[in-house]
């Protein structure tokens, strides 16, 4: 039997309860992740199909929720062009020569998956084959990736990533182009590999303000999803604490938004968003008393659970420190939660 709830909601289907996932569901918080990581680094684990649909079966196996998604990094396909990047446990993603100048990308060989990530190819066909729920593949948004290019790994106020794209308009044009081109190729090859569906992350496009969105991104992300839709399948678009920016994202052929905690459900009714809506429990409620948890869940199930497409999830990942024990007893709650 299929469970195909996940991907009615993303279509604003009629479903007999409210989905749930979690973002990064996959990671430190499992015994059964940890002992693995004490073999295999991050990387290496996405190099092994079997072990990769281990650990993406997981969460599914243990806490129940009604997706999968993909265990690899949003860094795996600027690897494999060439582009030196560690993951720096505790830190993220850190390059060693940040762009400066167009000079840097142009000679940057073009991404085939088939030839340059055909692991994660063979986990995406693993997947579809094991589970019995839709598999969420999922990709890196150009800005981004950006940032991390340019600034060569996380940034509190992306300072260089925004002076980059005001100095070399045309630099930063070039820079769009590449990293949609590769995230559209990506996105396709999991697709046609089995995903039902994908999820862009752009973590930090917050850091934007809605004139910028608007000139520097907005045209790429239009160009990528309305590829996307062309493929059949369902696409998400995450971004953390880009509430003010959910005007121009209502505008793009995307079928689900996926929202942080500072975002409202009063928002959500003043902007009129009419998109399907992922979210958007604060992570760190996962650390409170069950009760405490249970309390904030049922709020926002009230106030989500009867619009059109409503998926719980986190506002963010899920982080090592949580309970597996919580984050199951707080999928029983969202499944048996009633619909009014």
């Amino acid at each position: 039997m299929f469970n195909d709830v996940f991907l009615k909601a993303c279509r604003k289907e009629a479903v007999p309860y409210t989905p749930v996932w979690f973002m990064r569901q996959a990671g430190r918080y499992q015994a059964e992740y940890r002992a693995i990581r004490e073999r295999y680094s991050f990387f290496e684990i996405s190099h092994h199909p079997e072990l990769c649909a281990q650990v993406t079966r997981l969460p599914v196996e243990k806490l129940g929720v009604d997706a999968a998604i993909l265990f690899a990094d949003i860094m795996t396909p600027l690897k494999a062009r060439g582009i030196e990047v560690e993951i720096v446990e505790g830190v993220g993603p850190v390059l060693n020569q940040p762009i400066r100048s167009g000079a840097d990308f142009a000679q940057w060989k073009q991404l085939d998956p088939a030839r340059d990530l055909p692991f994660v190819l063979d986990t995406v066909e693993l997947l579809h084959q094991q589970l019995n729920v839709p598999l969420i593949g999922f990709a890196g948004a150009p800005f981004t990736l950006a940032s991390y290019l340019i600034e060569g790994g996380p940034s509190k106020n992306y300072h260089k990533t925004k002076a980059f794209m005001y100095t070399h308009p045309e630099d930063w044009a070039a820079l769009m182009d590449d990293l949609a081109d590769m995230t559209l190729n990506y996105l396709q090859a999991q697709i046609r590999a089995g995903a039902q569906a994908v999820q862009i992350f752009d973590s930090w496009v917050g850091a934007l303000g809605e004139k910028d969105y608007q000139i520097y991104i907005a045209p790429t992300m239009a160009k990528i999803f309305t590829e996307l839709k062309k493929t059949g399948a369902v696409s998400l678009y995450f971004a953390a604490g880009a509430g003010h920016l959910l005007n121009e994202w209502n505008k793009l052929p995307v079928d689900v938004l996926s929202i942080d905690w500072r975002t409202s459900a009063d928002d959500l009714d003043r902007l009129q968003i009419s998109k399907a809506i992922q979210g958007n429990l604060d992570p760190s409620l996962l650390l409170a008393p069950l009760p405490i948890l249970k309390e904030r869940a049922k709020t926002l199930l009230d106030q989500l659970s009867n619009r059109p497409g409503y998926i719980f999830n986190l506002g963010h990942g899920v982080f090592p420190e949580v309970s597996e024990e919580n984050l199951r007893e707080l999928t029983k709650f969202v499944h048996h939660y009633p619909k009014v």
